[in-house]
């Protein structure tokens, strides 16, 4: 008799419980709602429209349809890079052109290193100059040693100084597997973003000074890889590899290596690189929802090229990539 009551109370509690697991189950089934049509409205609201555009190689800003933001006008200049020089590859356009910006409206005379993109590189000098600032404009491919070793002489045979290397230049194709990458795209890919960043430190190197910086532009898929990008995940990869081990060397001399790692931005690397239909979606895998423009890169170049504000810092990569958790 106690035996049954016992069973029969058991069974009621287990009765309740399971009660209680579906309440608490409806409970968060009906958060879990919420939240997804809150996130999808913070996601649409950031959405930038992406034109289905392709371009041909190397990418022309001017020749895009949305034209990337990069004069940030919320930010304001307070003399971080006063009187210093500056030279930037890839600097004609994109993430180059927002540093570029920046640099001078902080106080230094920028060299633009760019490719063949003369109609990008005049507009990015405008914009300079327009901060006040001298901007010298250097054509030609950093492949090639003589080159770089010249680019850095014009600069300092110019200004009298250089004190900021920002590498940044860097060629992407897609390929969908490990097949399709030929010997000739490899080294393209290879030589560019790893043996251009090479041929520009060493370069200028024997004129920087204590206090001066390099900052080299990694990526996110140099710390996760993309099953797209197979070669130039490598190269970035290569290039997070590099920042860290050059700080380590250049520490006792007092000159900072940095890196900043982005994730999708919006340039005209990506329409060169991607297929139309693909391009409406770029960038949406993030938290954001979106690509970031260069305006929201720019300003973390200037944090690592100023001694006011990373005095302290070398070797770092800095993730900036629109999604929670992504890390060096």
């Amino acid at each position: 008799m106690n035996q049954s009551r016992n069973s029969l109370a058991h069974g009621d509690k287990g009765e309740a419980t399971a009660a209680k697991q579906r309440r608490l189950q409806k409970e968060q089934d009906f958060r879990d709602v919420q939240s997804f049509e809150s996130s999808a409205t913070v996601k649409e609201r950031h959405k930038v429209p992406l034109p289905s555009q392709h371009l041909c190689k190397p990418g022309l800003e001017a020749e895009m349809q949305a034209k990337p933001k990069f004069e940030a006008p919320h930010y304001k200049g307070s003399g971080k890079l006063q009187g210093f020089s500056a030279l930037i590859t890839g600097g004609d356009s994109g993430i180059g052109r927002a540093v570029a910006v920046l640099f001078a409206r902080e106080g230094a005379d920028v060299a633009i290193v760019y490719l063949n993109e003369h109609v990008d590189a005049e507009e990015t000098k405008k914009y300079v100059e327009a901060e006040g600032r001298r901007c010298t404009l250097i054509s030609g491919d950093v492949k090639d040693t003589a080159f770089c070793r010249d680019a850095v002489k014009k600069v300092v045979d110019d200004w009298g100084r250089l004190d900021v290397l920002v590498n940044n230049a860097a060629f992407q194709e897609h390929a969908e597997s490990l097949a399709d990458l030929s010997e000739e795209r490899l080294d393209e890919t290879m030589k560019t973003n790893v043996y251009g960043y090479f041929h520009m430190a060493k370069a200028a190197l024997p004129h920087l000074r204590q206090g001066a910086s390099i900052i080299n532009t990694g990526s996110v898929t140099g710390l996760k890889g993309s099953k797209e990008l197979l070669d130039y995940s490598v190269t970035k990869g290569a290039i997070h590899a590099f920042t860290k081990a050059l700080a380590s060397q250049l520490i006792d001399k007092g000159i900072r290596v940095n890196a900043v790692a982005p994730g999708p931005v919006w340039t005209p690397l990506n329409p060169a690189d991607k297929r139309p239909e693909d391009i409406a979606e770029f960038g949406h895998k993030t938290d954001f929802g979106r690509p970031a423009q260069p305006e929201e890169l720019s300003p973390a170049y200037v944090f690592l090229a100023a001694p006011c504000c990373s005095s302290y810092i070398t070797g770092m990569v800095l993730p900036i990539t629109g999604s929670a958790g992504d890390g060096a």
